[in-house]
């Protein structure tokens, strides 16, 4: 019961690592506001671990800020003052650089990059008056290694990544963490958009020089628990000198690039 008496807020919680990191929070003692732009999985979701008192579910597109401020103040109003913000919340527009639309590049930096700065803004002033808090960003590997078809993706977690390091220095006099997880292949919706056959996890496993991707070193694909577990470690006392840091959590894809 590592988060006993914590109160933790998720967003993009409906599904894939969001709702891992939302179980193991809950399963460890938080009380949990889970938001997502997804009202019908995030009720499923709600529903799955049970609801209770603990457990709030928040319909919220992370894009939009007068809802997300209303969500924070839900949030403090029914389950007390936030401790824990972690933002997974994404999307992924496929596309080259040179075709892309300008809708799928701004959908795409909107809700991975500005959604966590949103967030951040709404929930951070009062971690700062308090004088203590954890924010864990989920970005991705692909902030360090380009990929074909991956443009805006890339560019929107890169952005959010340095952008979650700027706040960590300005956070760390108040004694508030900031760090980023960094998945690699993770067996989520995201990841499953991107096959085209039985073989594809394999293939991905195994790497395509053709296309410029680097296999896993460890030969297998994460599971959202995989990503939760660092997540977790992360918005724990365990972590409690670690901040600015952006762990990997890849098996090894990226070569730590």
């Amino acid at each position: 019961m590592e988060f006993s008496g914590k109160i933790a807020l998720v967003s993009g919680a409906a599904q894939g690592i969001g709702a891992a990191v939302a179980r193991k929070l809950a399963r460890q003692g938080a009380k949990v506001a889970m938001l997502d732009s997804d009202a019908e999985r995030l009720a499923a979701q709600y529903a799955a671990m049970d609801g209770g008192p603990g457990l709030l579910a928040l319909p919220v597109d992370v894009r939009d800020r007068p809802a997300i401020d209303a969500a924070v103040s839900q949030c403090r109003q029914l389950l007390g003052e936030i401790d824990i913000l972690v933002n997974v919340a994404g999307i992924l527009r496929p596309g080259s650089v040179l075709e892309m639309i300008d809708a799928d590049w701004d959908a795409t930096l909107a809700v991975n990059t500005r959604g966590p700065v949103q967030l951040c803004q709404a929930v951070a002033p009062a971690m700062m008056a308090r004088r203590q808090g954890a924010i864990v960003t989920v970005g991705s590997n692909a902030a360090s290694v380009p990929r074909l078809n991956m443009a805006a993706y890339c560019a929107s977690k890169a952005a959010t990544m340095q952008l979650m390091r700027c706040l960590a220095l300005e956070l760390a006099p108040y004694g508030i963490r900031c760090n980023t997880v960094s998945p690699g292949s993770t067996d989520s919706a995201m990841q499953r958009q991107l096959w085209q056959g039985p073989d594809s996890a394999a293939q991905v496993i195994a790497g395509d020089a053709a296309s410029w991707r680097l296999g896993i070193p460890l030969g297998r694909i994460a599971d959202p628990d995989d990503i939760a577990e660092a997540v977790c470690f992360l918005a724990s006392d365990r972590a409690r000198h670690i901040t600015l840091h952006d762990l990997r959590v890849d098996g090894g894809a990226t070569l730590d690039a």
